[in-house]
């Protein structure tokens, strides 16, 4: 396996990523005629054509709030996001940000546009973690499949925004049905190592540049357990166990940390990846469903040098609650999906009650272009499968499962996630408790822009590709 990687003892390759930062940034100082010696014989020898390094800024957000207008809601009861609530609360944006979230003193300036919300609800715009729109859109067909590059067990060199179709009407839907403004698009989880996942805003755009989440990390899609092995153990290759999965793993982490430390090593898109992942740059979002497993990725995060910022499906997440928050890792899980192949037989639907009992991060994700249009009855789900066992979860509490938590681990809690003045103004109004079947989006903002408005035909966003096929006669 990858016997191209020099075997060598596990102190060798420890080397911590600080060091191999600095021998790669190393440099003689030279005299100033030697310096244009070297610019002399450099220019010669350079050749005509020069690819971009991702620090220089390739494939960037073009991403552009749209026009946005001061906007107050007002009288609504509203969840923060960070487990807070406020009864006939006021929220005010402006400039595409919140400014103000308070109680019904709040100060409202003149000229703001005043939208009642009394008997409604507000809370943060809703976040998937875990989506594959986009890159498995609608309608499903073999050649809208571009979610796994299933040709080899590591493909840390994909960039899953390269598979984006952004007239994809899962996003619409996701937003309409849903109040939908971020979201993690991840590659599939055919491989050990799948590549680039890619934050996007919920909105139109030509490109995906155009919807890339400004100053978001990318991360990084990895996965455990039985997708990988059956997948290349059916070719009749590796891995096809689940130690060969950790050995192609191990290996595969050894090589990028000589690629960190070799000044002269010739450029590789796949362990430029890995070492952004090394450095902390890139987040990792580990595919994974049972709890031994999830405890052994975690030690050979350790060993590697890198972290885990989330598992992925995580059915048995309830084991190890105690493991997970010592480590400060989340668990993305379903409200009540498992038995569906032998690593998910052991799921609960008591799994994110217990993981809050234990004080670990929950997230609710959907890995569905029909579940994202339903996150919040997913949280209700799970809320009260957990009542039903004697753990009483507030509803503040669950909607942080889709808000806040989620805008953590994907390294943009900074920025969105919660109602506080200075993030983004994403921001949902809906028409009754955002966690009840009956309830759905009523109005969307986005940057402050309102996107969606369930009252206005004029302001629902429809997909290109919705908008009607060439019938007889048409022009082809």
């Amino acid at each position: 396996m990858l016997s191209h990687v020099k075997q060598r003892a596990r102190t060798g390759a420890l080397v911590t990523i600080a060091s191999a930062i600095a021998l790669t940034l190393c440099a003689t100082t030279i005299s100033a005629r030697e310096k244009d010696k070297k610019k002399d014989k450099d220019e010669d020898a350079a050749p005509a054509f020069v690819a971009k390094r991702e620090s220089e800024g390739v494939f960037p957000s073009t991403y552009k709030p749209y026009p946005n207008a001061a906007t107050a809601l007002t009288g609504a009861t509203i969840y923060d996001g960070k487990g807070g609530k406020i009864d006939n609360g006021v929220v005010f944006m402006a400039g595409g940000k919140i400014v103000a979230v308070g109680g019904p003193g709040t100060t409202i300036p003149a000229g703001t546009t005043v939208i009642d919300g009394t008997g409604k609800f507000v809370t943060p715009g809703i976040i998937d973690i875990h989506s594959h729109l986009g890159n498995y859109p609608s309608p499903g067909v073999e050649a809208h499949s571009d979610g796994n590059e299933a040709t080899s067990p590591t493909t840390p060199e994909v960039w899953a925004e390269h598979s984006v179709w952004p007239q994809d009407p899962g996003f619409t839907r996701a937003m309409a049905n849903g109040g939908i403004t971020s979201l993690q698009i991840l590659p599939g989880s055919a491989n050990l190592m799948g590549g680039r996942s890619v934050t996007l805003k919920n909105v139109p755009a030509r490109s995906v540049q155009g919807m890339k989440f400004p100053g978001a990390p990318y991360g990084f899609k990895m996965a455990c357990g039985e997708n990988p092995k059956r997948v290349y153990g059916s070719k009749g290759r590796a891995p096809s166990t689940r130690m060969g999965n950790f050995a192609v793993n191990r290996e595969t982490w050894l090589a990028a940390i000589d690629y960190a430390n070799d000044p002269k090593a010739k450029r590789d898109l796949g362990k430029e990846t890995l070492v952004g992942v090394l450095k902390g740059e890139i987040l990792v979002h580990n595919h994974c469903y049972r709890a031994d497993e999830m405890a052994l990725v975690m030690d050979m995060a350790k060993e590697m040098g890198y972290k885990v910022s989330t598992f992925h499906h995580a059915v048995e997440s309830y084991k190890i609650g105690d493991l997970l928050r010592e480590n400060g890792v989340c668990s993305a899980i379903w409200a009540d999906w498992y038995g569906f192949k032998m690593e998910s037989y052991d799921g609960i639907l008591e799994n994110a009650a217990f993981l809050q009992r234990e004080g670990a991060c929950v997230v609710i994700h959907s890995d569905d272009a029909n579940d994202i249009q339903r996150l919040n009855q997913e949280a209700r789900k799970a809320q009260k499968a957990g009542l039903r066992v004697g753990i009483n979860i507030p509803d503040a509490v669950a909607i942080q499962w889709i808000t806040h938590n989620p805008a953590k681990a994907m390294g943009i809690g900074e920025m969105t996630g919660s109602l506080e003045p200075g993030k983004m103004a994403d921001v949902v109004l809906w028409n009754g408790d955002p966690l009840s079947v009956y309830s759905r989006p009523e109005k969307v903002w986005i940057d402050g822009a309102l996107m969606f408005d369930a009252l206005n035909s004029k302001t629902r966003p429809v997909s290109d590709f919705e908008l009607g096929q060439p019938g007889e006669g048409d022009v082809k």
